[in-house]
């Protein structure tokens, strides 16, 4: 980059932070936010509070109390950074996932032994959700959380007080409790669109697809979904029909109900046969085009939360997706989703697939923007530092929009 390239690119940065940071009351909060985002986006393999401070110039200590104690919002932040990350990335999804940060210690709010996707397996570490606009071409996280597991919360801990006296110490608000993931999940989404915004679709892994609950909360607030599913998630087939028991004319009269059981999504894709399988082809990729075998049937979902939720009615019909690559015994990936019956193969595909971005934004965030290098041991530090971390992403993310430059004549 040219010395004209870097001034107007740091020009840009300012005209962005003032933008996301325009809620800030005071002049000072505005200039020590940029500062920081700068910091983020500059050279250095670390982006802790000390190095950053030292490569900025400036003070450590003021850089460190505008981040822990200064008095302003990260969620007014998040809200101005989506209402500008809305029209430029024009998401065709908004993914949800989480991604998590190995300690240590034990004072780090939220931290527990639980699983640890950086890692593959049970360690000690946090967790935090994340709602993510995306298309195929960019993408950027909008919305976070932090999970807090059951040791955290004195109303479902087995130690009460330790959860309480380690609340104390991170600074916990009372309101902050034991939610499960899904939950947050939702709680974004409805945050989200409590800022205007309005979801295209809905695309989760089965971490959260998998719960009921997380399905029927989306389709209450009428929004579609692609979610990934359990081999064991239990179906039945489309044309399904309750049927209701004669009556004798005494005891309860008989409603109607499904006599046929439900079967494993499993067990309906290898009825269906290797037969009703049509190679797709989804997007290009870095080896050439990505490319499998997709089998697409019309199934209503009957675990027993859904079933309590439609007592006395039909369940409702969606889609399920299988994924059965070439050379594999029976299928490998799941997905259910509320897309209408008339959409395409190659949409639903497409869509189901289109998670691979939020694998991006974390490996952007992780690898250069500092994202886990937060040392702090505060729950509002910490949540500051993601959304910090995510304005970074984001003006990346608006960077490589631009359109290149015309070449000279």
């Amino acid at each position: 980059m040219t010395p004209q390239e870097l001034t107007e690119a740091q020009q840009r940065l300012a005209a962005f932070a003032a933008e996301v940071f325009g809620s800030f009351g005071r002049a000072d909060q505005r200039r020590w936010g940029e500062r920081y985002v700068r910091g983020l986006l500059g050279e250095g393999r670390r982006k802790s509070m000390e190095p950053m401070a030292a490569r900025l110039g400036v003070d450590r200590q003021g850089l460190q109390q505008f981040l822990a104690d200064a008095p302003w919002s990260h969620q007014m932040v998040l809200a101005e950074l989506a209402w500008r990350m809305e029209p430029a990335i024009r998401p065709a999804a908004w993914v949800i996932d989480d991604v998590s940060f190995p300690k240590d210690g034990h004072a780090s709010p939220g931290v527990a032994a639980q699983y640890c996707g950086a890692l593959g397996k049970t360690a000690n570490c946090q967790v935090a959700p994340s709602v993510h606009l995306v298309t195929d071409a960019a993408s950027c996280p909008v919305n976070w959380r932090l999970f807090l597991p059951e040791e955290w919360d004195p109303t479902r801990a087995d130690e009460p007080e330790q959860a309480a006296r380690r609340r104390l110490r991170a600074h916990i608000p009372d309101d902050a409790r034991h939610v499960e993931k899904w939950q947050l999940a939702v709680d974004m989404v409805d945050e989200l669109r409590c800022w205007g915004l309005d979801p295209p679709l809905v695309v989760a892994d089965e971490g959260y697809g998998q719960d009921g609950a997380f399905r029927l909360a989306l389709e209450e607030r009428g929004i579609a979904y692609v979610v990934g599913a359990r081999s064991d998630t239990a179906v039945l087939p489309e044309q399904a029909m309750r049927t209701t028991a004669p009556w004798s004319g005494t005891g309860r009269k008989p409603v109607p109900r499904y006599r046929e059981r439900p079967t494993s999504v499993h067990g309906l894709v290898l009825a269906a046969g290797r037969g009703a399988l049509h190679r797709v082809t989804w997007r290009p990729g870095s080896k050439g085009p990505l490319r499998s075998r997709f089998v697409a049937l019309r199934v209503r979902p009957a675990g027993v939360r859904l079933r309590r939720a439609h007592p006395g009615e039909d369940l409702p019909v969606c889609w399920l997706l299988a994924e059965w690559p070439a050379g594999e015994k029976e299928p490998t990936k799941y997905w259910l989703s509320t897309l209408p019956a008339d959409t395409p193969l190659r949409h639903l595909v497409r869509s189901a697939k289109i998670r691979w971005r939020v694998e991006h934004d974390y490996r952007e965030l992780k690898t250069a923007l500092g994202l886990g290098h937060f040392e702090g041991r505060t729950y509002q530090g910490f949540l500051r530092h993601l959304t910090l971390a995510s304005v970074a992403q984001a003006f990346c993310t608006l960077e490589r929009l631009r359109p290149s430059r015309p070449a000279a004549a």
